[in-house]
């Protein structure tokens, strides 16, 4: 359950792949507003993050009273099963393994919906049979962690409509949506007027390579749920440096557009050197890629010094099923070179 991408501090590596992070890096003025923040660090944070807000909402055209933020969306899960402290939820199998931590937090009743190889682990029609009047609490993400599928449109409206008509609480993971070409297509910002039952997650992490300054963000027309997730959330929980950079990194809409027209170039590089050779890997509109191979591949690329994700731990995965980002042209062309050496020797 705490095995993730990211952890370099105990290995040591040339290239990690194993962190969806946006491989352009962190844009030179959101790390000058961080630097600034630092300097201003004497004084408490913002409890209210009112320029932060502001600046989200002004972004996102959502009013600035339905944007709470957190210390990485991660503070904000576990805030919301607090909160709510929901009675039975619905996931999904394989998903991101911190809903299941959160909810376990307040002995919340698990169910999982198993997404399966024969049906490319993509979610199915059937995902609306499970959502009943006895949930209290759904989490889907969109798109899927560690497949990168997205779930169709008009399958996600279903689910809102159902969850609506259950009164059940919907929260949707968007926090890869900033680095989707179509991700303004897809979001479902537009429906969170009329169904104040909908939860949205985002964050700074992935698309502004801002890991560790862990800074995220939720919106929500339930104005009642945010205050009382504010509630049980500790004052000063997003730090000057992370309020300032997140303030900074929202406007830098031209980083974003080409970051995003990046990432799908090289997203279509790696599947093309995949196919080549000879790897089954899933259609992820991500920046990353979820695959099969040998099931010692994350052990030899590792000793070539780069990291991949294994994903046996996720609930529902076997050993044989891994992860990479999408990185620069020229880490991918060495990935690439790497996995023939040493996981598809006969490609």
């Amino acid at each position: 359950m705490q095995v993730h991408g990211g952890d370099i501090y105990e290995k040591e590596y040339r290239m990690d792949f194993s962190a969806n992070i946006n491989p352009l890096g962190t844009p030179p003025k959101v790390m000058e507003a961080a630097c600034e923040g630092v300097r201003l660090s004497t004084a408490y944070p913002d409890i209210r993050c009112g320029k932060l807000r502001q600046a989200i909402s002004e972004t996102e055209q959502i009013p600035e009273d339905w944007i709470i933020c957190g210390n990485g969306a991660a503070e904000l899960i576990f805030a919301l099963a607090l909160a709510v402290k929901p009675g039975r939820a619905l996931l999904v199998s394989p998903g991101f393994a911190e809903y299941e931590q959160a909810l376990r937090t307040v002995d919340c009743q698990i169910e999982f919906y198993e997404c399966d190889k024969a049906h490319g682990f993509a979610l199915q029609e059937d995902y609306l049979e499970r959502i009943t009047g006895d949930l209290d609490i759904i989490f889907l993400c969109n798109p899927g962690n560690p497949t990168g599928l997205l779930i169709p449109q008009k399958l996600l409206e279903k689910i809102a409509r159902r969850c609506r008509e259950n009164h059940v609480l919907l929260v949707v993971d968007e926090c890869f949506n900033g680095l989707l070409l179509q991700g303004e297509q897809v979001t479902m910002k537009r429906y969170l007027e009329e169904m104040p039952g909908l939860f949205l997650l985002n964050a700074f992490t992935k698309l502004y390579s801002m890991a560790g300054l862990r800074l995220g963000y939720g919106l929500c027309s339930d104005k009642k749920l945010l205050e009382r997730i504010s509630r049980v959330t500790q004052p000063w929980n997003v730090s000057v440096p992370a309020q300032m950079a997140g303030a900074a990194a929202v406007k830098e809409r031209e980083f974003a557009r080409q970051s995003r027209e990046y990432i799908a170039r090289e997203r279509e590089f790696l599947k093309q050197g995949l196919q080549k050779l000879g790897a089954t890997y899933y259609d992820s509109q991500a920046n990353y890629i979820f695959f099969e191979g040998p099931d010692d591949l994350y052990e030899k690329c590792q000793e070539q010094g780069i990291l991949i994700r294994d994903c046996r731990n996720y609930r529902g995965l076997i050993a044989g099923y891994y992860r990479i980002a999408v990185r620069t042209r020229r880490e991918n062309e060495e990935l690439l070179n790497v996995l023939k050496l040493v996981g598809f020797a006969d490609a």
